[in-house]
């Protein structure tokens, strides 16, 4: 992976984006459930991830880090960065926040909320879950949020963030309805490689995982 993220960052003058969604999370059961804002700390595996990439990135000199505030997110870019980094956090890349049904079973929220659950599977965009934001409501605090902190960090920018805030940008570069945001495949601790010129911007990777 090394010798492929060296030949990127060194094949043109525009602007490296390294786009990271944080590593795996601790969760009190198996049982799917509906994760957003809800703060969760990583897993074992996910500090494996993380230090997956600090493996790799470790010869590599990063201009600028920012992250979510999120702990999942923190917790991932310290241990990319070797601690060697300041990080900024940025509030606008939190994930997004789905009110009463943060941390709930889905299974729970199938049988408590059955029509919102439908109108959900209706409208994935715009539904907004009670007291939650909608995907179009995270995609208008996303994208402003993230091309203000990419316009004044150095390259090459590592942004650590959600799954869910980088299906959003990635809606909003590749011109996709925000509808089929889960077309777009992410695993815990995939990084997308993006490029920035004055024609805007280009996805180069998606989904690269740790291994």
């Amino acid at each position: 992976m090394q010798p492929m993220l060296t030949h990127w960052l060194a094949a043109d003058q525009r602007k490296k984006i390294l786009l990271l969604r944080h590593g795996q999370i601790e969760t009190a059961t198996n049982e799917k459930r509906f994760i957003g804002q809800i703060d969760l700390p990583l897993s074992v595996v996910g500090k494996a991830q993380a230090a997956y990439w600090q493996s790799c990135l470790a010869s590599l000199a990063l201009g600028s880090v920012v992250a979510s505030p999120l702990s999942r997110c923190l917790e991932t870019a310290r241990i990319v960065t070797g601690g060697q980094c300041e990080i900024e956090t940025i509030p606008g890349l939190r994930e997004i926040g789905l009110g009463q049904w943060e941390g709930v079973r889905v299974s729970e929220v199938k049988s408590r909320w059955a029509d919102a659950y439908r109108q959900r599977g209706l409208d994935m965009a715009g539904f907004r879950p009670p007291d939650g934001e909608s995907f179009l409501d995270l995609k208008k605090r996303v994208v402003p949020a993230f091309e203000a902190a990419v316009e004044k960090s150095d390259s090459p920018v590592l942004v650590v963030t959600h799954a869910g805030v980088i299906r959003m940008l990635l809606c909003q570069i590749l011109g996709m309805p925000t509808e089929n945001l889960f077309r777009i495949s992410l695993g815990y601790g995939a990084l997308t490689l993006i490029d920035l010129n004055a024609g805007g911007y280009c996805v180069q990777a998606l989904n690269l995982l740790p291994s």
